[in-house]
């Protein structure tokens, strides 16, 4: 099941401090390289794939490594997409090959009770029939600086931050849009899922900017989408209600808890709000919190171990049985990336950067200078950008209530009501739209 909410375009004014445009010297860099061939796909690539880097910052300094892939439809007038994927610091080519991208691994076919476990073969790519390339044209970008095969050529530039890394994606826009004058009148979005809900509208809002401000090309951004997207700090306090709605945790836990922690469920706030605390944790430790219903693969190294007279764990069973744990499609997406004849392919410059990592975590020297998008989707909202928000219900990460809840604060008319989801005749999901959620995953160092 799913859940979707959209932001409307029929809003009051804000207050609002906007992002600063950052004015850079136009220059000249050399057009990505196609792409006919992908090491595990069994012959020439059915869609068209350019891949390369972009400089950006002072002195291109900072080296920003994209996808690009043409629609499969019309490219000379289908939607053109800026795609981001989250972390802060994780691979566009998580969103290529895992979610909405014509390409993907190859599913393993496992036994009964057989252990789900890579043995290191070379992984096959199949293609995705559900790709989002068969109507629109994507750039997937590995952002910001340290992400996937972006790297930078200085030890300063590897420093970023929200601001920057949008002022970055910003120049990188111009800059393909030189190389790619065909596409300046398709009509551009941005978009993205997860920790994206902080850089996708600073980046739209920058673009918006730059718009108003004439400076050339002109970009003819429309909107942008987010799928379960961080938006606020706060947000971390809708996990504990959320995981009573889903009957994760007791009545009386709940209760105590709302008695007890103020509504402020992360950092407690007294004895018995810690204890509270403290036991919710160990209700909810075997649940991956990406997707309540998948086995928390992050705790099996490198499976759930039985103890002698001891029961086996729910985990354990579904990593045993028809379930598989997505923690072996982590390594098999590190194997690919990192193989040499993958990175020649893909044209990744040698020596540019050392193991290829789904993403960076603690080791990207990246700084959250902005803990709260709300202003920027108000903003974009008054100057009649269009935006669709979507969320998973299975995510206990970011909620959808806390999605809902900071859309309601907007104070927007509701232009249709709440309705099942039927597909096929089927419920699907209860939701204002049709669309098809992306998968999320339990992303694990390679």
């Amino acid at each position: 099941m799913a859940r979707s909410l959209v932001l409307c375009c029929n809003l009051f004014s804000v207050l609002f401090l906007l992002a600063e445009v950052l004015h850079f010297p136009e220059r000249a860099v050399a057009a990505g390289s196609p792409v006919k061939f992908l090491p595990g796909f069994k012959g020439p690539l059915p869609f068209e794939l350019e891949n390369g880097y972009i400089g950006v910052g002072d002195s291109d300094d900072v080296q920003l490594f994209y996808y690009f892939i043409k629609s499969q439809s019309n490219p000379k007038s289908d939607p053109l997409m800026l795609w981001i994927s989250g972390g802060p610091g994780c691979s566009s080519l998580l969103g290529l090959l895992f979610e909405i991208g014509p390409i993907t691994f190859e599913p393993v076919e496992y036994g009964d009770f057989k252990p789900v476990e890579y043995n290191g073969s070379f992984p096959s790519l199949v293609l995705n029939p559900h790709t989002w390339t068969k109507v629109a044209s994507f750039i997937f970008l590995d952002l910001p600086v340290g992400t996937g095969f972006s790297y930078a050529r200085t030890s300063a530039a590897r420093q970023s931050d929200n601001l920057q890394a949008s002022a970055h994606a910003y120049q990188f826009l111009h800059k393909w849009f030189n190389d790619h004058p065909e596409f300046l009148r398709n009509p551009f979005y941005v978009g993205g899922d997860s920790y994206s809900g902080i850089g996708v509208p600073i980046i739209s809002q920058v673009i918006a900017n730059g718009n108003e401000k004439g400076l050339e090309p002109f970009i003819d951004l429309k909107g942008y989408l987010l799928g379960n997207p961080v938006t606020f700090r706060g947000e971390l306090n809708y996990e504990i209600p959320y995981a009573h709605g889903m009957g994760l945790i007791s009545d009386e836990l709940f209760e105590s808890m709302k008695r007890n922690c103020n509504g402020e469920y992360v950092h407690p706030s007294n004895t018995q709000c810690w204890k509270d605390r403290h036991t919710y944790d160990q209700m909810v430790a075997g649940i991956s919190g990406a997707h309540i219903l998948e086995p928390a693969c992050e705790f099996a190294s490198p499976r759930p171990q039985k103890q002698l007279g001891q029961r086996r764990s729910l985990d354990e069973m579904l990593y045993l049985g028809r379930q598989s744990c997505r923690f072996d499609w982590e390594r098999i997406s590190c194997h690919w990336a990192n193989d040499d004849k993958v990175r020649e392919a893909l044209h990744v410059r040698r020596g540019s950067i050392g193991k290829w990592k789904q993403c960076a975590g603690n080791a990207l020297p990246f700084r959250k200078t902005v803990k709260n998008s709300i202003p920027y989707h108000a903003n974009l909202s008054v100057k009649g950008y269009r935006s669709l928000i979507y969320s998973g219900d299975h995510d206990m990460m970011v909620p959808y209530i806390s999605t809902e809840a900071w859309i309601r604060s907007l104070n927007y008319s509701i232009a249709d009501d709440w309705r099942p989801w039927i597909v096929d005749g089927q419920v699907a999901g209860e939701e204002d739209i049709q669309l098809q959620s992306t998968s999320l995953l339990n992303v694990l160092p390679c």
